[in-house]
């Protein structure tokens, strides 16, 4: 139980330290959220829980392929925020988001890879 607990907290202390950033400066804050931290520490959370290399390398290899289609968000959530407002906006890069997933499970299908 106490490890849940750690990493719980070393979890949430990485996303209240990149909020914090980036509310002082915008461009260090996109610069720590960009980069794949939560995924580095479920990468170290799987290694230290002694799970099988195959499924460590499982989660990174899907995880390349489930951030793809996120990548449109970042872009249209500037666009649509001083037009729709936030939670609008936020909802809409969602739907773009689950869009964006379809087409990429369904090309990829084709290439022998399945997502879903």
């Amino acid at each position: 139980m106490a490890w849940i607990i750690t990493k719980y907290l070393l979890t949430a202390a990485l996303v209240v330290l990149v909020s914090e950033l980036a509310k002082r400066s915008d461009r260090l804050g996109g610069l720590l959220a960009a980069l794949p931290l939560v995924t580095v520490l479920t990468l170290i959370w799987l290694y230290v829980e002694k799970q099988p290399p195959d499924k460590i390398a499982n989660h990174a290899w899907y995880t390349f392929w489930y951030v793809l289609p996120t990548l449109p968000m970042f872009l249209a959530f500037p666009l649509l925020l001083p037009r729709l407002g936030f939670w609008p906006s936020l909802l809409a890069c969602a739907l773009i988001t689950v869009a964006c997933f379809g087409l990429l499970a369904l090309l990829l299908r084709h290439f022998g890879i399945e997502l879903l």
